[in-house]
């Protein structure tokens, strides 16, 4: 009986499995020193007439302010300020 057991169990169709494809290699990570860095922006530091230094990428333009007195100004200025007023 168990040998009748055995030999139907052995006929059975055994579904196959598919294993998950694997992905092909992994490309080498790039860092900083290996990966082409954007070319830097030349820019100066200015002291501002708030008191603060500003690193600026822009010329500076000379402006007049409502009184009528020229005013110079440092252009394209890092964190997102156009226009920053200088201190003479």
């Amino acid at each position: 009986m168990r040998v009748l057991h055995v030999l139907l169990l052995a006929s059975l169709p055994i579904p196959r499995v598919q294993l998950p494809l694997s992905p092909g290699p992994k490309p080498p990570l790039k860092f900083g020193a290996t990966a082409g860095s954007a070319p830097h922006k030349h820019g100066r530091w200015y002291f501002a007439r708030n008191g603060h230094a500003v690193y600026c990428y822009g010329p500076v333009m000379t402006f007049i302010n409502a009184r009528g007195n020229l005013e110079r100004k440092a252009t394209f200025c890092r964190g997102d300020q156009l226009l920053v007023p200088l201190r003479d």
